[in-house]
């Protein structure tokens, strides 16, 4: 397999979705699926009454007929629930029940599926190290369809390579889940064939990247990671959605942000010498910003914000004439927000109205953890494991053993990434949750794209014709 010139970036649960993804990957480049909370975003198209039928099509070549039945079952709503509330999904734990575990490699089966359906280019799946607990379950859906790339950053995944070693031959495989405050680890457990119950399948090992931001991270993951890893995404500061805090700590901008030095500077001459394939990343989506990476020896360019407000990506509507129009007019705002996100990165976030990002709106909001992507797990004074969140109630995290200061200015980055496209949380007092959008620095550059003046809109074709090189006649 030949490696992709331009890799579409993972961006938030549900933006890099399978319309976007397939689109990229039909014309001959990586087109990619975000992972995260693909189980919250199955269950709520289903209740949403399934426009199209594609979510049951998917689910019709699933090799295990019951599970998506259950799930059919469960969440189909005909003509969709309107206005009210969606159906719960559990969140996840060590110990997840049988159903939710379905769920979960249902769900990546199913954006899989419909990214590859009906042509032969390659689909990769981005998943973040920081959210543990579902990854081998959705490694495994992912690996059921076929999943040609998978591409895991926020975080040190050096287990990965092995587990998708593992799974490509149906053996048992454990992963080791981040215990906070502890230096024992606790561990997820995986059966393929039990899962599988006598069914005779065969999975293709799918190619491993890794996102890095320094040059200590690219030389441990190439020589100490479990199995192979087969290139490198080297995301610099400038990119959307979770940074690598700065090498020089307490160090603001007049504007509150954190500040990046030369010491947050990958040194690509000690990447080429690691002998893999490597992307740069982090507003290099333009045709000099591609250039720029070929000579310096990469094999290509991961694009992320120019392809999440084209019109197959899955940010609503409404979002995207809002933020193209901003672009236009030159006065879209990035901030970069070291409170946000309750991993504790640094959190790229776009000014928008009526948003997260704004301070009144964050105030409005009542505090609540209904979706748990981003729990951390913790050791109890009894031994026992716990979780918490720095963006649920705070009297809730404190009582936890958290420290309340952690919880300042912290976002619920689950509920506000469903919003973005159009998959809100919606509660019986009449509160429906906020958006926060996230993006790169060069955000302002989409405007680019646009093909005459007073468009608003764009189209992955628009971006690749924009990356790539004029054609000599």
């Amino acid at each position: 397999m030949k490696h992709p010139t331009i890799i579409q970036g993972g961006m938030g649960a549900g933006v890099s979705n399978w319309k976007l993804a397939k689109t990229v990957s039909k014309l001959g480049h990586l087109g990619v699926i975000s992972s995260t909370a693909l189980e919250f975003i199955l269950a709520r198209r289903l209740q949403d009454g399934d426009e199209g039928g594609h979510m049951r099509r998917a689910i019709s070549y699933f090799p295990i007929k019951e599970i998506g039945q259950k799930v059919i079952d469960k969440y189909f709503v005909e003509g969709g629930i309107g206005e009210n509330p969606y159906k719960s999904v559990p969140m996840y734990s060590l110990n997840p029940s049988k159903e939710l575990i379905e769920l979960v490699i249902l769900a990546n089966f199913v954006e899989t599926f419909l990214a590859k359906e009906g042509h032969s280019g390659i689909v990769g799946s981005n998943l973040l190290e920081k959210i543990q607990m579902p990854t081998i379950h959705a490694l495994f859906g992912l690996m059921l369809a076929n999943i040609d790339y998978v591409i895991v950053g926020a975080g040190i995944p050096r287990e990965i390579p092995g587990i998708l070693d593992k799974l490509s031959k149906l053996e048992d495989v454990k992963y080791k889940i981040n215990v906070e405050g502890s230096n024992e680890p606790a561990f997820m457990h995986f059966n393929p064939k039990e899962f599988l119950n006598g069914y005779d399948i065969q999975l293709n090992r799918p190619k491993f990247l890794a996102i890095v931001s320094s040059n200590v991270l690219a030389t441990t993951l190439i020589k100490k990671s479990t199995g192979k890893v087969d290139g490198l995404i080297i995301e610099n500061f400038k990119a959307g959605g979770h940074n690598a805090p700065p090498r020089v700590k307490n160090v603001l901008s007049e504007s509150d942000e954190p500040v990046y030095s030369n010491k947050d500077v990958v040194n690509i001459e000690k990447i080429n010498q690691l002998g893999v394939p490597f992307w740069l990343a982090g507003c290099y989506g333009s045709r000099e910003g591609l250039q720029k990476a070929l000579e310096l020896g990469a094999q290509g360019v991961q694009v992320g914000t120019a392809f999440a407000f084209t019109e197959e990506s899955g940010f609503t509507s409404e979002v995207k004439r809002k933020l193209i129009e901003k672009a236009k007019k030159g006065i879209g705002k990035v901030f970069t927000d070291r409170f946000a996100s309750p991993t504790g990165f640094p959190f790229k976030v776009v000014s928008l109205e009526n948003s997260l990002s704004e301070f009144q709106e964050y105030i409005k909001r009542k505090r609540v953890c209904n979706i748990g992507c981003l729990r951390q797990l913790f050791k109890k004074e009894d031994g026992s494991m716990g979780y918490r969140c720095p963006a649920e109630p705070v009297e809730a995290y404190v009582k936890k053993g958290g420290n309340e200061e952690d919880t300042k200015g912290r976002k619920c980055l689950c509920n506000a990434l469903l919003s973005n496209i159009g998959l809100a949380s919606k509660y019986k007092d009449g509160y429906v949750e906020q958006m926060l959008i996230t993006a790169g620095e060069c955000f302002n550059s989409i405007k680019d794209f646009l093909k005459i003046s007073d468009d608003f809109a764009y189209f992955v074709a628009d971006v690749i014709e924009n990356l790539l090189p004029t054609k000599k006649v």
